[in-house]
């Protein structure tokens, strides 16, 4: 199985959605751009975000056992994925590559 680079590219914040639908929340994602971590047999590496996990987690899985070209020719490297985890309020881009 191979391992797979999972890369924090890009967050996004959306003040004007959290004003208007979010409870306040004490702790929000703490990622940081540029962050990186290795899964190793398509596990979930120490100290990565469980939610984001659940959005990333198919495609690290796959990429781990040698698949990719996801979605016919989507991405410039088949052996990768870019995944945004499902915070709808502050997103976070993850760019995934199999090693």
């Amino acid at each position: 199985m191979r391992q797979v680079r999972i890369t924090a590219v890009r967050r996004s914040v959306y003040p004007d959605l959290m004003a208007q639908y979010e409870n306040p929340i004490a702790h929000a994602c703490d990622v940081c751009l540029g962050q990186s971590w290795i899964s190793g047999r398509g596990e979930c590496p120490d100290g990565f975000c469980p939610a984001a996990w659940e959005s990333v987690r198919p495609f690290v899985e796959a990429l781990s056992r040698g698949e990719g070209n996801f979605y016919d020719g989507w991405m410039r490297n088949p052996m990768s994925a870019m995944i945004s985890c499902n915070d709808g309020f502050r997103p976070v881009s993850f760019y995934l590559e199999a090693l």
